[in-house]
């Protein structure tokens, strides 16, 4: 014996019944009232629903040649075991991420060749004078931290980056309502209307980064995106020239995750763009199945600051390509609760003449 279809308000979640009187399908919860047509197309849409499909063809790097990586040299720092590549010209010198003395271990080998780089634009000093003018648009900034300061190192390193490309396929349901309020002479009425909202279409990705090294935090790449792509240029050692080149550790298979979140964040965004005109609006349902997927490999510039005061270190990233720079900064104590207070009096006299605006209205 087959069971009965039991179909679920797209409103409230709530058992619908069919309403002889009305001759309709009813929410006997939320009161709406749907056609039986109308009704039976949701639930067929529903069953019909594809999950997310998200698969990548990995064609990222190609194998080095032989002696076409003769002149670089690898480093392993001995604190947090992090492998970056030179060039034979490097000198001794120390960890771009924790600090420590690197140890050269000889001839660099294995791992793939990147495809592309994107070489640096801006140099060292365009990196301090980034930093110091951080600082000068800082309020809360102690004031002696700006005097006393100083910068130990700066280093200029190339970061390893997946670069993924797919082509996004998404039907997106919303559940949305427009809210309408009147009043007569008795009552104020509110009148919420129901809709099911949907979107569907492509959009193509290219160079979705992802950042290779698990020495960086992806939150911290990410904040000095974006790098334009349009300066990339095909893979040449003499780019690493005078610069430190991270050895990816975390691989393309590993960096998918991360890539399909990116991708469906900016898809869902999209196409949340698009509708308008309601109160409020809530996803319901999402299928993105995404195809032709493939990812690239290559090195992106980075400027990395480290400074001290009172004893506390602070680590500043800046974009080599565009300038953009990130970091954490000491927070002034004594600035901060004047600010606070300040704008709690700015708070409480707005009250406090709203208020009197309404005693004398």
């Amino acid at each position: 014996m087959s069971g009965l279809q039991e179909y679920k308000c797209p409103c409230c979640g709530g058992a619908i019944a069919f309403d002889s009187t009305l001759q309709k399908m009813k929410c006997p919860f939320c009161d709406t009232e749907f056609e039986m047509e109308t009704l039976a197309n949701y639930d067929s849409e529903l069953k019909n629903t594809q999950p997310d499909d998200m698969t990548w063809e990995n064609t990222a790097g190609e194998k080095w040649q032989q002696d076409e990586a003769d002149g670089l040299r690898t480093y392993v720092c001995e604190s947090c075991g992090g492998e970056i590549v030179g060039d034979e010209n490097t000198a001794a010198t120390s960890c771009p991420f924790c600090d420590n003395p690197v140890v050269m271990t000889g001839q660099f080998s294995g791992a793939l060749k990147p495809d592309y780089v994107i070489p640096f634009k801006l140099d060292k000093k365009a990196a301090k004078e980034a930093l110091l003018k951080h600082y000068g648009n800082k309020k809360l900034l102690p004031r002696a931290f700006k005097d006393e300061n100083h910068i130990d190192e700066v280093k200029g390193i190339y970061v390893p980056f997946w670069l993924f490309d797919a082509d996004a396929d998404a039907n997106i349901r919303y559940k949305a309502t427009r809210v309408r309020k009147h009043s007569d002479d008795n009552y104020d009425y509110t009148e919420t209307s129901y809709y099911i909202v949907r979107r569907g279409g492509s959009i193509s990705f290219e160079h979705v980064p992802v950042d290779g090294s698990d020495k960086i935090a992806d939150e911290l790449m990410e904040s000095i995106e974006p790098f334009d792509f349009s300066d990339a240029v095909d893979f040449n050692t003499a780019y690493l020239a005078g610069y430190l080149a991270d050895k990816y550790d975390v691989d393309s298979e590993q960096s998918v995750e991360r890539a399909n979140q990116r991708i469906k964040q900016s898809t869902t965004d999209a196409f949340a763009a698009t509708v308008k005109g309601y109160t409020t609006v809530e996803p319901d349902a999402t299928s993105i199945q995404l195809k032709n997927g493939s990812a690239k490999y290559a090195l992106f510039p980075l400027w990395l600051l480290n400074t001290t005061w009172n004893g506390q270190k602070y680590t500043f990233a800046m974009n080599g390509q565009t300038g953009k720079l990130v970091g954490d900064l000491p927070l002034d104590k004594g600035a901060y609760k004047k600010w606070l207070f300040g704008l709690t009096g700015l708070i409480g006299a707005a009250v406090f003449a709203a208020s009197f605006l309404i005693w004398l209205l």
